[in-house]
């Protein structure tokens, strides 16, 4: 790669900058930029330098992670702001804010220097998710470029009819009305099922299931969050509870959320199978477990998240009759998992975030076949 991504690390100890600094160095495709202390020094930088991606710590003095957060994203439209915290309740609601405030994602930080430099896991989540977040905001400035010298397309309509010209194809939706809903997330996921959920509807009937991907007391506060933007009752699914209509169920972080039939309900089943996609809780199976019993009865969801995680499950699904729409690139923070489904040709719709609500409510409420 001839250019690297340009990165900015701001946190208010000097030591775990330089951690952090050593953990991305043996990476070719990141060169550090810029390193601040606090939310003023980094936000005095960006205004200054190009920067691309911001891993930003949340708690320090003068200027604070949640305070610098809006006037550095103002300071320089399409960098990306990656949170960085300690796994505690706290940080984790700071975080779940700021993501729905504008930050792309977060990375949970060892709980000492000592973890820092022994935590592989660390180190690895924390360069695929700068490279990946870096590597969209590329694409969309290439895109923003390209759309600047054609004719403007405003409409829904001409918007899908865009990706069914291209090398999208799309597969028309079941007929029938679904009977379940499921949707799978992961980098960007929370504000974007926070705009589809507060949108869809309290009156829907059909439950929902979502894996996101997240550590478990981030899952917990999720499904509080999705409770409140949605006004439908969320919960952390939990092993052998019975799927309720107009509820939304949650997979509890290091955990695979599956679905089982039963007599009279169908169950919540949790395990602790091994990663898929480096992933648990994964999307794959729960989808895989979703086709076998509901068919053509289930509606799939797939948006904004980087890798692949989604895709084998929705084709499983769609073998079986099911439906899957996708979060478009254009509105994605990353477009891995959606455009993995798309151009995989799994796709009955390809949507703008601010459209999939009104989608799905369409096909839900609709008399069944």
């Amino acid at each position: 790669m001839n250019d690297p991504y340009r990165v900015m690390i701001v946190d208010d100890s000097a030591v775990i900058r330089g951690l952090l600094k050593r953990a991305l160095a043996d990476d070719p495709d990141i060169v550090i930029a810029a390193s601040a202390s606090n939310g003023q020094q980094a936000l005095s930088i960006v205004e200054r330098r190009d920067i691309e991606v911001v891993v930003l710590d949340i708690e320090m003095l003068i200027m604070d992670g949640m305070t610098a957060l809006p006037l550095l994203l103002q300071a320089r439209p399409g960098m990306r702001v990656l949170m960085a915290s300690t796994l505690t309740r706290k940080n984790a609601e700071i975080s779940l804010r700021a993501m729905a405030n504008g930050a792309a994602d977060y990375v949970t930080k060892p709980s000492s220097t000592r973890e820092i430099h022994s935590a592989d896991s660390f180190k690895n989540e924390l360069v695929d998710k700068i490279k990946a977040l870096a590597a969209a905001g590329r694409s969309g400035r290439r895109s923003a470029a390209r759309q600047a010298v054609k004719p403007a397309r405003s409409a829904p309509q001409k918007i899908r009819v865009a990706f069914a010209s291209s090398n999208l194809k799309l597969r028309p939706a079941a007929s029938q009305s679904p009977e379940i809903i499921a949707i799978g997330s992961s980098t960007g996921g929370p504000q974007a099922l926070f705009e589809v959920l507060g949108h869809i509807g309290a009156d829907l009937k059909q439950p929902i299931l979502i894996t996101q991907h997240m550590p478990a007391t981030f899952t917990a506060l999720l499904a509080e969050h999705i409770t409140k933007t949605s006004r439908i009752p969320t919960s952390e699914g939990r092993d052998g509870d019975v799927i309720l209509p107009s509820h939304i169920y949650v997979a509890p972080g290091d955990y695979h959320m599956t679905v089982e039939r039963g007599k009279t309900a169908n169950h919540i089943r949790l395990n602790m199978d091994p990663p898929e996609n480096y992933c648990r809780p994964a999307v794959d199976p729960m989808l895989r477990s979703m086709a076998k019993i509901y068919g053509s009865r289930l509606l799939i969801v797939i948006l904004t998240g980087m890798g692949d995680d989604g895709k084998k499950g929705a084709a499983v699904a769609v073998d079986a009759g099911a439906s899957v729409v996708a979060q478009d690139e254009a509105t994605s923070v990353v477009w891995g998992m959606p455009g993995a489904v798309a151009m995989a040709g799994l796709c009955s719709a390809v949507l703008p975030l601010p459209e999939i609500a009104s989608y799905v409510r369409k096909l839900a409420m609709r008399t069944a076949a």
